[in-house]
């Protein structure tokens, strides 16, 4: 039954997002950091443009943030990205939530946690939005989010991992540093490599 209504809202938030929504915006031309800044995380790795992709280096913590102003909500994100060396996270978005920030983490925890770092106070490992995937070292995957007035929805590979209801639930940043990937940023951490292509947003009605 459960599965049945995650369905049924995932259709609901889809057709919703659909109806009265821009055209997408390309945020990454594949050949340079134009519109993006190197985020100033302590023992970072260097920033990259390679093959089209976007290239977190090793470091602690290495990632960017997009320099210009982004919408709070009621917007869609979608990129691909995949983990090109290391173990930990290679895709982690921070991104607004109406008035506050939070932070997608995906492969993180050894390599697999997947879930929304802070909701309540609780990390992505200890809330109800954690789940564990396997991702494949080297292999893209299609990540897309979707931030509403009430929901924060999240897929990977059009599969659902994230739907929730954040009306009433405080959405906060936990990670250290990770407030300086504002407004929309993008880091890997813990030695770990990672490669970000086909960066798009689109306002949403």
């Amino acid at each position: 039954m459960k599965s049945m209504a995650i369905s049924r809202r995932t259709a609901i938030l889809a057709a919703g997002a659909a109806f009265g929504a821009s055209e997408w915006t390309s945020l990454f031309d594949g050949r340079t950091l134009t519109g993006w800044k190197e985020a100033p995380y302590t023992r970072r790795g260097r920033v990259l443009v390679r093959d089209g992709m976007l290239v977190l280096s090793e470091g602690r913590t290495t990632g960017v943030a997009l320099a210009r102003k982004f919408p709070t909500r009621n917007y869609e994100l979608r990129f691909e990205a995949a983990r090109l060396a290391g173990r930990d996270f290679f895709a982690g978005v921070t991104f607004p939530v109406h008035d506050s920030f939070c932070f997608w983490v995906n492969g993180g925890w050894g390599g697999s946690v997947v879930g929304l770092s802070n909701l309540e106070g609780n990390d992505a490992s200890e809330n109800d939005t954690s789940t564990t995937r396997d991702f494949v070292q080297g292999r893209w995957y299609a990540f897309r989010l979707a931030v509403t007035a009430r929901r924060i929805e999240a897929r990977i590979d059009d599969a659902v991992v994230i739907d929730l209801d954040y009306t009433g639930r405080k959405v906060d940043l936990q990670f250290d540093e990770t407030d300086l990937g504002k407004p929309l940023g993008f880091s890997a951490y813990g030695g770990t490599v990672a490669g970000l292509r086909k960066i798009e947003y689109r306002v949403t009605v």
